[in-house]
Formats: structure tokens, C-alpha cells, sequence
């Protein structure tokens, strides 16, 4: 099955991805942020193994990675008190982990690619979106740890789950250096985390994408 699913491995993992991001449009907040959220996370690190299939030491390491977050996932759905803090902690750990391998799996996979066609244009969009979830994470689990470290009329008198949400929205603006301003990093560590948000996103436009457009470029003067 992996066999056939991977040469649609970017457009798998884009999709899901687009769902993690997007998916709170389609249900209800509560449901989205207690249950949903956590689905399509699931089915984000299921395209991760497909991604890495043909690595026998990377798939079980992100076989791993999926069963610990089933196990997460089943443990929320039945408990209806939720996941303990420190059960939590432990969750943004994994999902940290994966979008960290993953993002430099893409990376590797668009930079070796001879020829630039739709498939890497996915793979170089989906690492794009999981740096800005990877940058989400840092984020959340800073405010987890230090509550306060973000502030600003979008993300005041907030629970956690609702500031999630609003950190999500933070890390992608940040990256795409808009800065509305409607959320401000206030103690160091979350100023230095959006300075460095700041500073892969564009390292990442400017090298990763500069990269696989000279390939393009060089490609298409052969044909």
C-alpha cells in the first residue's frame, strides 16, 4: 500500500496539512480544539510515514511516533476530564518532534529532486506550512510553561485551548513578517522564539526556494 501511496506522498501531506490549519473553519470550535484538531494531526503524521516508506529506519521511527499519538488521541476521546498537563506536555513533544523530522525530510527531498515539477512545488509548500507549525508549537509551549508571555487584545482573557488558536495565527503572520500587531511577545524568551520564527521563514524563501527555482530554471532550458 505505502508502495502506491507514495508517489502522492507531497499531495498527502499538504492536504492533511491544509486540515490542521483550516479544519476550524468546517466544525465548531470546542469540537475542533478538543477532538478534531487532534484527528487531523493524526492523519498529518500517517502522510509523514508515507513520506519516509522507503527509509527502513525513519518509518519505524515515525510508526512510532503514530502510535504514541493514537494512544493520545483514544485516551482523549474516552476520557472525558481530558489529557493531565503533564500528558499534554508530553503530546506537544511528539507533535514537535514529527513536524521537526518531517520538515527537514521535505527539505532534503525537494533539494536532491533532478526535476521540478508539481510534486516538489507540494513538497516545497508543505515544509513551508509545517516550519509555521513547528514555530506554533514553540509558541504554545512557551505560553504553557511562562502563561503571559504573549499578549494583546486577540489572545487576552483566553483559556488555553482558545489561545492555541490565536498562537497558530500568530506563528504564520510572524513568518510572513506582517505583524499586525493584535499579539505582542512580552518576556525574552518568546521575543527571541518570534525573532527566530521571523528568520526561517525567510531563510527558507530565500534559499530553499531560490534553489528549486534554478532548477526549474535549468530544466526547462533542457527541454
Amino acid at each position: 500500500m505505502m508502495r502506491h501511496l507514495y508517489p502522492y506522498r507531497f499531495e498527502l501531506l499538504f492536504t492533511t496539512l491544509l486540515a490542521v490549519l483550516f479544519g476550524s473553519l468546517l466544525f465548531p470550535t470546542a469540537l475542533f480544539q478538543e477532538k478534531v484538531i487532534h484527528l487531523f494531526f493524526l492523519l498529518n503524521i500517517i502522510a509523514g510515514v508515507v513520506l519516509v516508506s522507503k527509509s527502513k529506519r525513519m518509518f519505524r521511527g515515525y510508526l512510532l511516533l503514530l502510535a504514541l499519538g493514537s494512544m493520545f488521541f483514544v485516551y482523549n476521546a474516552i476520557e472525558k476530564l481530558g489529557i493531565e498537563p503533564n500528558q499534554e506536555i508530553v503530546r506537544l513533544a511528539i507533535y514537535t518532534v514529527f513536524y521537526v523530522l518531517v520538515t527537514i525530510e521535505l527539505i532534503r527531498q525537494v533539494w536532491r529532486a533532478k526535476k521540478v515539477g508539481k510534486n516538489v512545488m507540494m513538497g516545497l509548500m508543505s515544509a513551508y506550512l509545517s516550519l509555521g507549525l513547528i514555530s506554533f508549537l514553540f509558541f504554545f509551549a512557551i505560553e504553557l510553561f511562562s502563561p503571559g508571555s504573549f499578549s494583546g487584545n486577540l489572545i487576552a482573557n483566553m483559556g488555553l485551548g482558545q489561545k492555541a488558536d490565536a498562537l497558530l495565527y500568530y506563528s504564520y503572520v510572524t513568518m510572513l513578517t506582517i505583524g499586525y500587531g493584535d499579539i505582542v511577545p512580552i518576556t525574552p524568551i518568546a521575543q527571541k522564539a518570534t525573532m527566530l520564527c521571523g528568520l526561517v521563514g525567510q531563510f527558507y524563501i530565500v534559499i530553499v526556494t531560490a534553489v528549486v527555482v534554478e532548477k526549474y530554471i535549468v530544466h526547462s532550458k533542457e527541454v
